[in-house]
């Protein structure tokens, strides 16, 4: 199993070489990136080289991997990233009925297609909205993957749980279409406020027993930790990464 971490999580506790460092000493050999990280590739690969850690996925902007797919193919091979997800759409350009989130479905494989033709992994990461129906009674993130069998899907559990829905039923849906899941966990009803609500994974109420069968009977095996306000990464890290190493074990 790849157990990588977000390193979005720790973007409030900078430097990134200790961000690096700290994640070495939890027992973390993958990351995943983010967007503003890309700013300094050379950098970044300094950093991940001197921590001896692997970027096996990265988030990039969808606006860049249109305009300059050699710019984003060129990154991803000094960084030796496998899997590139598009994260977000803001409100303003969120389409808000079927015909344009099929649109826009058709626009993230065409985006991904130069990527895809070089042997990475192109998909979309999901939040909540893509689970708002449309007024034909469609879910955007339904819409958004007929638009390619080669778009897969980087799918966060915990976002997916936010939109009212079960993340098995998910997993189940797309076997064989996610690439990667985003492992995130919500804490219950008035814990964690300072934290946006969000729990370190085990530590809240997402049902992992069920989730992480789930996710090996689909054939998924790799699993970003995230969590989008901790204020303690360390603390996040060490026992997220337990829980998961956990997880594994009860179903090995």
């Amino acid at each position: 199993m790849q157990i990588s971490y977000q390193l979005y999580c720790s973007r409030n506790f900078p430097p990134l070489t200790r961000t690096l460092r700290m994640l070495g000493e939890v027992g973390f050999s993958e990351v995943e990136g983010y967007a503003a990280l890309l700013s300094d590739v050379d950098g970044l690969k300094a950093a991940l080289d001197a921590s001896q850690l692997e970027m096996t996925s990265c988030h990039m902007d969808l606006d860049m991997i249109e305009s300059d797919p050699v710019a984003a193919l060129q990154i991803a091979k000094k960084l030796a990233v496998k899997k590139v997800f598009a994260p977000f759409l803001d409100p303003e350009d969120r389409p808000n009925d079927t015909a344009g989130w099929q649109a826009f479905g058709r626009r993230l494989a065409e985006a991904g297609k130069p990527l895809v033709d070089a042997g990475l992994i192109f998909g979309w990461h999901n939040h909540a909205f893509e689970f708002d129906v449309t007024g034909s009674g469609d879910i955007p993130l339904d819409l958004i993957a007929a638009a390619s069998d080669d778009l897969m899907l980087e799918l966060d559990l915990g976002w997916v749980r936010v939109a009212g829905h079960d993340p098995v039923a998910w997993i189940n849906k797309y076997a064989g279409r996610i690439a990667a899941v985003h492992v995130k966990d919500i804490a219950a009803d008035g814990e964690c406020a300072d934290e946006d609500g969000w729990a370190d994974v085990g530590h809240g109420i997402m049902d992992w027993s069920a989730i992480h069968a789930a996710l090996q009977g689909a054939g998924v095996d790799h699993y970003v930790i995230e969590h989008d306000n901790p204020n303690d990464d360390n603390r996040f890290a060490t026992r997220s990464l337990a829980s998961i190493k956990a997880f594994e074990g009860q179903h090995s």
